[in-house]
């Protein structure tokens, strides 16, 4: 287990959340899931709790306004010293910036936009909220990847918005690439071409870390969720891809040697 409350470099993933229906009923679901408890968070963009473990803040989960239809998904939110200047980066690289950038109380500011590809993203320029307070322990986002048809184009974006160095796996039949900063790897791009979900479109996942994730799996169905990828062997450890019962998609993985 170790804390992650630090001040990001810009471009690092630095916290998830998740906009749905309903929010009592979500709440039920990952607290149940991962041990998650709450307490409420800025309210600037309508009833917004934040998920905490060991009393450290981990992800955030807010109510859509009745009438708004919204695809109902974990966003990705990528640290920045200047919301407003990433913005305008966003546009100029391609992009398209949808909310903001504005403040969320006095926890920080932030922007949604997506990628040339589609792809939805969150900026969050950090004043007393840091982000994602603990990880390397179960119930913590442990990893983020971009899926999109093909990476060579977007990787473009990205490098160019927050710097990041990217490094190819060098593959005959597998599309991905790495976006390091400082020399770490902090998050993934995977081309899936033709099997990206049509009813989803190019996406950002996150990844929650878990202690077991074939009881996992088999939890996320009782509580009314579903599998969609079963449990398999991976690089990063035994994950599965499953979705919420509001329809929010995640993959749960089990690093190796834990």
């Amino acid at each position: 287990m170790t804390e992650a409350a630090t001040r990001r470099p810009p471009g690092a993933p630095c916290w998830v959340s998740l906009i749905v229906h309903g929010l009592t009923a979500t709440q039920e679901f990952y607290s149940t899931l991962f041990g998650w408890e709450f307490r409420p968070g800025p309210k600037q963009l309508g009833p917004y709790v934040r998920a905490l473990l060991s009393g450290k803040e981990v992800a955030g989960i807010g109510q859509l306004p009745p009438d708004r239809h919204l695809p109902i998904a974990w966003t990705t939110y990528l640290a920045t010293d200047d919301a407003d200047a990433t913005a305008e980066a966003i546009r100029s690289c391609g992009g398209t910036v949808a909310v903001g950038p504005l403040d969320a109380g006095d926890a920080g500011r932030l922007a949604i936009a997506s990628d040339p590809g589609g792809a939805v993203f969150g900026i969050w320029q950090a004043a007393e909220h840091l982000g994602t307070a603990l990880a390397g322990t179960p119930g913590t986002p442990a990893w983020n990847e971009l899926v999109t048809r093909e990476t060579s184009s977007v990787a473009k974006f990205y490098q160019a918005v927050f710097g990041f160095e990217i490094e190819a796996v060098v593959s005959a039949d597998f599309d991905y690439q790495t976006l390091h900063l400082q020399g770490r790897p902090v998050a993934g791009l995977h081309g899936v071409g033709h099997a990206l979900p049509r009813d989803r479109g190019p996406h950002w996942m996150t990844y929650f870390q878990v202690a077991d994730t074939d009881a996992t799996a088999a939890r996320v169905v009782e509580l009314g969720g579903r599998v969609l990828q079963p449990p398999r062997e991976g690089a990063t450890g035994k994950l599965a891809t499953v979705a919420d019962p509001e329809g929010a998609v995640f993959t749960i993985v089990r690093p190796p040697g834990h």
